[in-house]
């Protein structure tokens, strides 16, 4: 399956996403005789088979396109179909990396939701770990079984469970062969996705290894949570409790036209000299101080035609040119009649708090 390994070449029935613009990416089975539709066009399921992975594809009568992409877990992310807050990238590869998992980890996660760090688990522990995923919501259960399954991860390393495991703990009856190490799950780390992740830790005990190192990440958005998450980490025996926050921001490459001082002077010059066509347009339309047609003394109107000539006329009005500090045509970005630089840009809306991190360490007893 394509979570785990990459294949150049879509096929039928593969599971492909759509970037259809920045903000949608659609998921999709491939079908023959189906279509995708879209807002910029329909794309025929069966023009797909057979192409390429990352290939843009115009729709029908050449209307929009769309890239058709290989499924990743971050790409998953980004267009699962959400039962609950979900877990992203920045927070999950962070996690991952603190808690050291690697390719033969033994890995708990409760709970699965809408299995987003699900699929970035299985595939960063690879055929040789295992996957212990627990959910207490029947209805969602059901769904994130469906999904897993359909994606490969049920038949390779990952094992879903549906338990509370706050009252009910970790323990699995009849443990599939391949899942069992020892007659046990035998973890190394552990994350808690839970309202009250304090009433599950006091379980962990009978799930973890006893031989080294084991890790634990508390996913909590309230303090209040961290404050009695803390608590029962100590009162369990885990050590170097420690908490983090991820902020995540995304910087916009783009280029910006170089400005000097003789972009100023040739705006005022061109601002002044408006200025004067325009007053002097005006006056050549207003002439005679004389009363004429019982008009009050002061001036007459008169039709510009009167007294416009080939010598008098005001002069045509300049076509309006480049001006880098107002208006003026548009400049297409990177013009090479003029000089850029490369800027970066911070996105207006700064994503901040998701929730807290909070990290601690159990050493198995040394005996003697």
């Amino acid at each position: 399956m394509t979570f785990y390994e990459c294949k150049d070449t879509i096929e039928e029935g593969d599971l492909v996403l759509a970037f259809v613009s920045r903000g949608l990416i659609k998921p999709f089975y491939v079908t023959k005789g189906e279509f995708l539709n879209t807002r910029f066009g329909n794309f025929e399921h069966d023009r797909m088979i057979g192409m390429k992975y990352g290939s843009q594809m115009a729709g029908a009568k050449d209307k929009g396109f769309v890239h058709l992409l290989q499924p990743t877990p971050e790409l998953w992310t980004l267009s699962l179909p959400h039962r609950t807050q979900i877990v992203y990238t920045p927070d999950s590869s962070y996690i991952v990396q603190r808690l050291g998992i690697t390719s033969g980890s033994r890995v708990i996660e409760a709970g699965t939701g809408s299995a987003s760090f699900t699929h970035a688990f299985a595939r960063t522990l690879g055929r040789d770990g295992r996957l212990f995923t627990y959910e207490f919501h029947e209805p969602r259960f059901l769904e994130a079984k469906k999904e897993l399954e359909e994606h490969g991860l049920l038949q390779v390393n990952t094992l879903a469970t549906h338990r509370d495991v706050c009252h009910d703990g970790f323990e699995i009856d009849n443990l599939p062969e391949q899942f069992s190490e020892n007659g046990s799950i035998n973890a190394n780390a552990v994350f808690l996705d839970l309202p009250s992740p304090w009433t599950a830790i006091p379980h962990l005990s009978k799930v973890v290894s006893q031989t080294s190192r084991v890790g634990i990440c508390c996913f909590s958005p309230c303090i209040e949570q961290v404050d009695k998450t803390i608590e029962a980490l100590e009162a369990n025996g885990w050590t170097g409790i420690e908490m983090a926050e991820i902020a995540g921001r995304r910087y916009e490459a783009r280029k910006e036209m170089v400005k000097d001082l003789s972009d100023v002077v040739k705006r005022l010059k061109d601002i002044q000299g408006r200025k004067t066509s325009g007053i002097e347009s005006r006056r050549l339309a207003r002439v005679g101080d004389g009363k004429r047609n019982n008009e009050p003394q002061g001036g007459v109107k008169r039709d510009i035609r009167e007294v416009e000539s080939e010598d008098t006329a005001s002069p045509e009005p300049k076509p309006r040119g480049y001006n880098p500090f107002g208006k003026g045509m548009r400049i297409r970005e990177g013009d090479e009649q003029f000089q850029w630089k490369q800027v970066t840009k911070v996105e207006p809306e700064i994503k901040t708090h998701t929730s807290y991190l909070t990290f601690a360490y159990l050493t198995p007893q040394k005996t003697t």
